[in-house]
């Protein structure tokens, strides 16, 4: 992986970091249009002050966008969350690996 390669993983990796990015995302991940409250409500435990910064980010990065309906997702937060899909999956077979462990 080049250095500018490099830098781009370093840069996305740093926006989802912050507290709830991913959670922000994953909520939207159905790709319906969410309120700022039903937003808030599918994430849980976030502040409307954290998730303010978190959408403006978002926002910002080209990951989502605000329409008529409420917020969604653009073409490239769809992208990015199809690429994320495998998560999931991935995340089912560690919890069960870690129960094993135990």
């Amino acid at each position: 992986m080049s250095s500018k390669e490099n830098a781009a993983v370093s840069q996305l990796l740093s926006l989802l970091e912050s507290r709830y990015a991913m959670r922000v995302l994953w909520a939207l991940r159905d790709g319906h249009p969410q309120t700022f409250r039903l937003l808030q409500d599918s994430v849980g435990g976030i502040t409307p002050n954290t998730l303010n910064t978190r959408i403006k980010e978002m926002r910002e990065a080209g990951l989502m966008n605000h329409g008529s309906d409420g917020y969604g997702v653009t073409a490239s937060g769809a992208d990015l969350l199809k690429r994320l899909n495998d998560l999931q999956a991935f995340a089912g077979k560690w919890v069960t690996n870690q129960a094993k462990k135990k």
